[in-house]
């Protein structure tokens, strides 16, 4: 991955409402969801939604597919993986106390917590706990 790439998908991802969308989207699978349900999902306005999809697609971290009124959103799963992976194996160099966090089987964690947990968001709250306008 080139580092403008790198770099661009990062920044996309340097919002709590750009994270909560993609947690939301990861766990939707490949069929995605509509803009109005991811909306209401995340309590965002329909114009603060629009500027956050717009960021996340252009990073190559979203894909998005007209089907009928609606704009379906899914998570670009191979843009995903190339940001995860130019960290890990381009900025870390595969170092190994890095790689040894990342896994699933760590020790120190309990399994329950190594468990997928389902995307919840407080009620009107955001990544940082604001009330969404």
């Amino acid at each position: 991955m080139e580092q403008s790439k790198a770099l661009a998908a990062l920044s996309a991802l340097a919002h709590g409402d750009r994270l909560d969308l993609i947690r939301l989207l990861v766990q939707t699978g490949d069929g995605g969801l509509p803009a109005g349900e991811i909306a209401r999902t995340l309590g965002l306005s329909a114009s603060r939604l629009s500027f956050h999809l717009s960021a996340l697609e252009q990073a190559g971290l979203l894909r998005s597919q007209k089907v009928a009124r609606n704009v379906i959103y899914a998570v670009d799963a191979a843009g995903l993986g190339a940001i995860i992976a130019y960290l890990l194996n381009d900025c870390c160099m595969e170092h190994p106390e890095v790689v040894a966090c990342c896994r699933h089987d760590r020790p120190d964690i309990p399994a329950e917590a190594r468990l997928r947990r389902p995307f919840r968001l407080p009620e009107g709250q955001g990544a940082e706990g604001s009330t969404k306008t």
